[in-house]
């Protein structure tokens, strides 16, 4: 099974805003921090104004293993946008992580053919630096 060819691949580059930016600081040290709620505990992904569990605004960014599994996944076989189309077909996945139940991240999984994408199926965060100020957390088979 042939593996996605991303080496061709300009990805749209996020542009970080008052919420998203320490997730985005984080991201280009090589480190995965999510927004935790300090009244309830609850992580949430992505950033908001307040806890969408409790309407709490005391939100710190605290930073998790990046590890968990599968929640969802599509095979994307045709590239809507041009800039992703040599790397048809892959897997856009969300991820649910250990540390952060509920708290759903969108990434690719990178390193394994797409047919590799499985509900429940243990992946882990990588780091990909798209230029010197943005680093995309991506997501690969889990080494554990």
């Amino acid at each position: 099974m042939m593996m996605s060819d991303w080496s061709k691949v300009t990805r749209p580059i996020p542009v970080p805003n008052e919420w998203t930016k320490p997730f985005w600081e984080a991201a280009r040290q090589g480190v995965l921090k999510l927004q935790r709620c300090q009244a309830c505990g609850h992580f949430q992904h992505p950033p908001y104004a307040t806890c969408v569990s409790c309407m709490a605004i005391d939100l710190k960014f605290e930073p998790v293993a990046g590890k968990g599994a599968i929640y969802a996944y599509t095979i994307m076989y045709h590239a809507g946008d041009k800039r992703f189309a040599a790397a048809v077909p892959y897997a856009s996945i969300i991820v649910e992580l250990d540390e952060a139940p509920g708290a759903l991240m969108a990434g690719n999984l990178l390193g394994a053919p797409y047919t590799e994408a499985k509900v429940g199926r243990r992946v882990e965060v990588m780091f990909e630096p798209l230029n010197a100020e943005i680093t995309l957390p991506q997501f690969r088979l889990a080494t554990d």
